[in-house]
């Protein structure tokens, strides 16, 4: 695992968003990274089920910390898709596990797992591309 002042943790601690929906960064390191989240009452849509967004932004938080485990610059989302599998309920302990899949150029190809203990929740592959310098 790699160092806790890494660039993907230094990245963490100051994404706001992610932290203030109760993330918590547990492995970053090559390639790869593992976020949790733990389901609120305010995460809740109108079927008393998580609400898709929250799913969502917690398997892009990894995906962005598996881009940046590096250093080797600033890395950005340039699309995602993901596939929600099952409902996640009140109290769930979410798991994103965020995996490099292909590099080429400046861009990038991640693949990223939510599961509530084994059971798959979504799915969602994301796009990177690594921002020039700046000059």
């Amino acid at each position: 695992m790699s160092a806790r002042n890494g660039t993907a943790w230094r990245m963490f601690e100051a994404d706001m968003a992610s932290k203030n929906l109760g993330m918590r960064l547990v492995e970053a390191s090559d390639g790869l990274a593992v976020v949790e989240m733990t389901v609120g009452p305010l995460m809740l849509n109108g079927h008393g089920i998580a609400h898709g967004g929250f799913v969502f932004t917690l398997a892009d938080t990894a995906f962005a910390c598996a881009c940046n485990v590096d250093g080797g610059g600033v890395t950005v989302a340039s699309g995602a898709d993901v596939t929600f599998v099952a409902p996640a309920k009140e109290g769930d302990v979410l798991v994103a596990t965020a995996r490099e899949r292909a590099v080429f150029g400046r861009s990038g190809l991640y693949d990223v797992t939510v599961r509530r203990g084994e059971e798959v929740v979504a799915e969602f592959r994301g796009r990177s591309r690594t921002l020039p310098p700046r000059g």
